[in-house]
């Protein structure tokens, strides 16, 4: 397996990503950066441009015409921007609207082929992606996410950890299962680990809990999902947060 570096380090405190589950016009998109830029701590700002979601007739995104949206919050409000990819070709417009990181989602990871497609569009790119582990807790299959993004020559590489689909009955969408991300840290210690808890939790009252949780273990920051107006959020919208949410959530664990 190719070393991995310690790229993270010049980082002092957490990271926090934070916007809404997916774009879906530009009041919308632009609305929540204004008020999310102006929270301490917040660097990164996520949307979703394309959606992979799991039943056709929901929302599937908005697709590329977002991409110019997304780059004015970059633009106007100085947060790096940050979204999803599952094809290379949007790699590739990601990468014309200077999109600042990428990350590989859930469904994705437990495809190779889709995940050495990803890997090939970048070859030669210096941009960090993170890697969300697969739906099913199988630790080869996020293992060998990460070697084919290595293989193509990547340096800047992390994980998300958004827990896994429930086998057993549990309040929470996502089971959150920190064993399986110990053992991966005990094989890529110097990988950095974002916790994304909006995905574990499901509805943004069990936020706060699973933050709880993890708050003391060795983690590098958090994804949260926020829109300013939840309830009319075109996916997830039990699970996303207000950016006055977000404040109280922040100020409180950091």
């Amino acid at each position: 397996m190719i070393p991995l570096e310690k790229w993270f380090s010049d980082i002092k405190k957490k990271i926090i990503v934070a916007g809404p589950c997916s774009v879906e016009s530009p009041t919308q998109l632009l609305t929540t950066a204004q008020e999310i830029s102006s929270i301490k701590n917040v660097q990164v700002f996520r949307a979703g441009i394309w959606k992979p979601r799991t039943r056709p007739h929901t929302f599937q995104g908005i697709g590329v015409k977002g991409l110019p949206w997304l780059y004015q919050v970059k633009k106007n409000y100085g947060l790096k921007i940050m979204t999803e990819v599952a094809t290379s070709e949007q790699v590739i417009q990601c990468l014309k609207y200077k999109v600042d990181m990428l990350w590989i989602g859930a469904k994705t990871t437990t495809d190779p082929l889709a995940v050495q497609a990803i890997a090939d569009a970048l070859q030669g790119v210096d941009i960090p992606i993170w890697i969300k582990n697969p739906v099913i807790p199988d630790i080869y299959l996020w293992m060998g996410a990460l070697e084919r993004i290595q293989m193509a020559g990547l340096k800047k590489i992390g994980l998300i950890f958004r827990g896994f689909f429930p086998t057993t009955p549990t309040k929470y969408r996502n089971t959150p299962n920190w064993d399986m991300i110990r053992k991966f840290k005990k094989k890529n210690p110097l990988l950095p680990v974002l916790i994304d808890p909006s995905h574990m939790a499901g509805k943004a009252s069990y936020i706060s809990t699973i933050m709880e949780q993890y708050v003391r273990e060795d983690i590098n920051g958090w994804m949260i999902e926020c829109h300013y107006q939840p309830k009319q959020a075109l996916s997830d919208a039990s699970q996303q947060v207000t950016p006055q949410t977000l404040q109280k959530l922040l100020s409180h664990f950091l």
